[in-house]
């Protein structure tokens, strides 16, 4: 049996490929903070948790479907074990450059 401390590992690097691939790639990506992952592993399936960060404006909703699936195919995939559950915990909404000198008129 793989280690709940592995595949948290993996699951965090899968959600860090599917933010740089399903994310808009402005210069609030670059401040982004490395997602962080827990793992319950027991009997051939996998249960993960992720603490990230995500760009503003996004659509959260599309954003945070599309890192679930990918994130749980992957770990599948690399673990050979059925991921049952993938939660998310937004952290931080981080905003693109620029955002936070405008203002509403």
């Amino acid at each position: 049996m793989i280690p709940d401390k592995v595949v948290a590992r993996i699951a965090a690097r899968a959600a860090k490929e599917a933010l740089a691939t399903h994310t808009d790639t402005s210069i609030a990506h670059a401040k982004l903070a490395g997602p962080r992952a827990s793992a319950t592993v027991g009997s051939g399936t996998a249960r993960l948790g992720l603490t990230l960060d995500l760009p503003y404006p996004a659509d959260l909703a599309g954003v945070s479907r599309r890192l679930q699936d990918y994130v749980s195919e992957r770990v599948a995939h690399l673990t050979g074990m059925r991921v049952t559950e993938v939660t998310l915990a937004i952290e931080h909404l981080i905003p693109a450059e620029g955002l936070e000198h405008r203002r509403v008129q």
